[in-house]
């Protein structure tokens, strides 16, 4: 099992980046390099406890699709999604959120494994841990941007 372990701080407050971050809109926006698209379930807006979301995108030049549900959510401290269908042998992505002093520390904990035993340990330590760590960081950039200027305007009016 491969985990990815990111910690990103943001100037907002948790309640504004967890809902930034379950946002089906923004997440479609932070993926658009892959032309990421939610094709079904849970298409637009946020996305609940229980709900599912299928994503369509371009990885590695094949179209792939991944079908996730959220499995486990306590509003604003974290919310967990499970694959239930794609490529992965297992994936599991809980997402963790705790506010210091009106600063949000955001925390991504991805573990997946592959199929196809060696081969797809050789795939993942060649391309793909460095493919998912590069998508969430620029997810984790676009997160931070929308929730900052989300603060910016909770807080002036």
């Amino acid at each position: 099992m491969t985990t990815i372990y990111l910690t990103t701080k943001i100037n907002a407050s948790k309640k504004i980046v967890f809902d930034v971050s379950r946002n089906i809109d923004i997440h479609q926006q932070s993926a658009s390099k892959s032309k990421e698209k939610a094709i079904a379930g849970i298409t637009s807006g946020l996305i609940n406890l229980d709900e599912t979301v299928t994503w369509r995108g371009k990885h590695f030049g094949f179209y792939l699709t991944h079908k996730s549900r959220i499995t486990a959510m306590n509003f604003y401290d974290f919310f967990v999604d499970e694959m239930e269908e794609g490529k992965f042998k297992s994936f599991k992505h809980k997402h963790y959120f705790k506010e210091i002093n009106g600063v949000t520390i955001m925390t991504d904990l991805l573990q997946y494994e592959t199929p196809f035993g060696i081969l797809g340990k050789c795939f993942d330590a060649l391309f793909l841990k460095k493919h998912l760590t590069k998508f969430l960081l620029e997810r984790n950039k676009i997160l931070n941007q929308t929730s900052e200027k989300e603060s910016l305007f909770t807080d002036s009016h």
